[in-house]
């Protein structure tokens, strides 16, 4: 994979050293392993689910931490999948082996839960934009309405 230089895009800018930062772990992701497969869905307008497919792992091999904007997903090896079977085992397919997954998360994804069912790990995560920052309409007010004073009538206002 070629190397970009993004430095012209950031020569003007300031506070995008996250965006760098970003764009250099979507790269070293895109070159990295590719286990375990794994499926993001968008299930609603502001919220997704990951699935991670993890046969062999059972709840306590597996730890998902968020934090930093980053969802860190690690499973270390099952017991069996390490050579503790006593050669009962003739041929291993199911991968077992430890793994740590990062995935990095826009601004104000939280992480509702996480269920393991059926050797497939799911992460429910949902956005939830604090109110202040959520755009708001600003009322545009008229201005006041001034009232006219007619020639016939100002030597009365005068007057009185």
């Amino acid at each position: 994979m070629n190397a970009f230089d993004f430095s012209p895009l950031f020569r003007s800018a300031i506070g995008f050293d996250r965006m760098a930062r970003l764009v250099e772990n979507a790269r070293a992701a895109a070159e990295g392993p590719s286990y375990p497969p794994y499926n993001i869905e968008k299930t609603g307008e502001d919220s997704y689910v990951l699935t991670m497919a993890v046969a062999g792992f059972g709840p306590d091999d597996i730890e998902v931490t968020a934090h930093d904007n980053t969802l860190t997903v690690a499973g270390k090896a099952a017991p069996a999948a390490t050579g503790q079977d006593n050669g009962r085992v003739l041929y291993r397919g199911i991968a077992g082996r430890a793994f740590e997954r990062r995935f990095v998360l826009a601004d104000h994804i939280v992480i509702e839960g996480a269920q393991l069912e059926h050797g497939l790990l799911h992460v429910a995560l949902k956005r939830q934009v604090p109110e202040a920052l959520k755009p708001r309409r600003i009322e545009i007010q008229a201005p006041r309405p001034t009232q006219r004073v007619l020639e016939n009538e100002a030597p009365q206002a005068q007057a009185a």
